[in-house]
């Protein structure tokens, strides 16, 4: 197994990245001199008609995936946020914080004087019951958070979650602007944690009607809701104007929900989208077309196409509880028969790498090759795959590759099943829309699908823990083994920076020999916007501050 530890910094890995799509970055058309462009001149005013899935949720408390999150980021101010443009986590709705010696013990000072979109101030107090109402199974009865587990740390959360009565968190409203937090271990990440949206506050009146404000939350970000979410439809925002902090340059939001990238691509060409995803086969097109971003990151009028890498990837889930895929020859034949290269140059012209791990090259404790079988090698897979007929007393497979449709997953699909056949395994593709898609993953009720990790905050942390640790909403895949929960737990204590991700690194090796989970890619954007859009920043995180773009007249 390679340890050859990949070092390089945030931004050469950006630089590497596009200059290996560097064919993309094709003459870039001229700015039409009547597009109204200029740095130093904002422009107030207009509405950004922005491309959406229906997300499962847009409320706090079950806040899981990129569509629910791009509302909520831009509806809810969380304790903390991390800026890719400065390279760091900054403060939200604390203004600052500290932590004691050893790291089980933090707190936040809340900016004063900042508002709920219904005028009700937000105090330390608003953080005490969103957290707990998180937290709590009493929240929703027949719809737990799978979210919760941000917090496992805070001492009590394991009451809470478990609905001990009066259980609750150990945290304190010192007064109105101090919250104090009491965590079961020393996490000296723990500010990162907070910067994810399921941790926002929300206001008391929240418990009145949860049916209601599922469909209308209330928050104290920079933009509120116009109406409420229609799904299938819209889900319209509007500036904040009590917003604490600098006012969006734009009048609103109109997230306009569509079924599919091929779709919402027609209604970019036809004008009626401001930002789309490329789909699949019009990368190079779409970025001759429009112009490049030269970061990667940043759509203005002639560079409206976005290519940066993204801390994220593409994997396979294998369901662990089923009878085939519990085995990890299995598991491992699968990985070793698809070959990823073919897939990231065929389907996404190049833009996309082979992923050789879970972790993403982004992340500070990245080792290039830590998942020994995430490669392609035909000979391995065949050799796997006679050990898991002998495993299961089995002469041959036959599958199911489970995806959401609509999004080109199936093109992918495709090839992999291709790649199976190839060592003698017959698949076949069932294809459902993404909310429908995400039950059934979280019902146990598939073999193998795909997924795609977006990290919620830039730490190893946070791609090892949801996904691996026993029982956490997240790991789709089932994947249980005590060891590695005992290691991950360790090391999640280790207040060292250095030494926590030594340690970390560890844990990712020891999951990588069961490999429970098949990574296939590295994203980078494949995003365009209109030639009306200014600064519309979208990080590696994936979130945008729509506070910050503006519109050409």
């Amino acid at each position: 197994m390679s340890q050859n530890t990949f070092t390089m910094s945030r931004r050469s890995f950006i630089a590497g990245a596009l200059a290996t799509g560097a064919a993309l970055a094709m003459a870039k058309p001229s700015i039409d001199a009547s597009v109204a462009f200029a740095n130093d001149a904002a422009v107030d005013g207009g509405t950004l008609n922005y491309y959406l899935t229906d997300p499962v949720s847009i409320d706090p408390y079950n806040v899981q995936e990129n569509q629910g999150m791009q509302v909520c980021n831009a509806l809810f101010d969380a304790l903390t946020t991390y800026d890719g443009q400065q390279g760091k986590l900054i403060g939200k709705a604390a203004s600052s914080w500290e932590a004691n010696e050893d790291a089980t013990e933090f707190t936040f000072h809340l900016r004063e004087g900042a508002t709920f979109h219904n005028g009700e101030p937000v105090t330390a107090q608003s953080f005490v019951y969103a957290w707990n109402r998180l937290c709590s199974p009493l929240t929703d009865p027949e719809n737990p958070s799978v979210v919760s587990y941000h917090l496992s740390m805070v001492e009590g959360y394991d009451d809470v979650v478990a609905g001990v009565k009066g259980a609750t968190l150990n945290m304190e409203a010192k007064d109105d602007y101090t919250l104090v937090v009491h965590l079961s271990f020393s996490y000296a990440d723990f500010p990162y944690v907070v910067s994810h949206l399921a941790t926002a506050p929300v206001p008391e009146s929240a418990a009145s009607d949860m049916a209601t404000y599922q469909w209308a939350p209330v928050g104290n970000g920079a933009f509120k809701m116009d109406g409420k979410w229609e799904s299938g439809q819209y889900i319209k925002i509007v500036r904040n104007d009590a917003y604490w902090g600098d006012k969006a340059h734009i009048d609103g939001v109109d997230f306009k929900i569509l079924l599919d990238i091929d779709t919402a691509y027609l209604e970019f060409e036809a004008g009626n989208l401001d930002n789309t995803q490329i789909p699949n086969g019009r990368i190079s097109a779409v970025a001759a077309q429009y112009g490049v971003a030269p970061d990667g990151y940043t759509a203005n009028p002639g560079e409206e196409t976005l290519l940066g890498p993204e801390d994220s990837i593409y994997y396979l889930t294998c369901n662990n509880q089923d009878k085939i895929f519990s085995n990890a020859h299995m598991r491992k034949a699968v990985s070793y028969a698809i070959d990823r290269q073919a897939i990231c140059d065929t389907i996404f012209e190049g833009t996309r790498v082979p992923a050789d791990n879970f972790i993403t090259p982004g992340i500070a404790g990245y080792e290039a090759g830590a998942w020994e079988a995430a490669k392609y090698d035909v000979a391995a897979a065949k050799e796997e795959i006679e050990l898991a007929k002998k495993d299961l007393g089995v002469d041959s497979f036959s599958i199911i590759l489970n995806c959401n449709s609509g999004s080109g997953h199936e093109d992918i699909m495709q090839l992999i099943m291709a790649n199976l056949k190839e060592i003698g395994v017959e698949a076949k593709m069932e294809a459902v829309e993404w909310a429908s898609y995400l039950q059934k993953l979280q019902d146990g009720d598939y073999q193998i699908g795909r997924l795609g990790w977006i990290a919620d905050y830039p730490i190893m942390d946070n791609y090892l823990y949801p996904m691996f640790y026993t029982g956490n909403g997240d790991n789709r895949s089932q994947y249980s083994n005590p060891a590695v929960d005992e290691a991950l737990s360790a090391a999640r204590a280790i207040v060292d920076d250095a030494e926590r991700i030594a340690a970390l690194q560890k844990v990712n090796r020891m999951i990588a020999e069961d490999f429970p989970v098949i990574p296939l890619m590295f994203y980078r954007h494949t995003i365009v916007c209109s030639n009306r859009v200014n600064n519309l920043y979208v990080g590696s995180l994936q979130m945008i501050d729509f506070t910050k773009c503006w519109l050409s007249a």
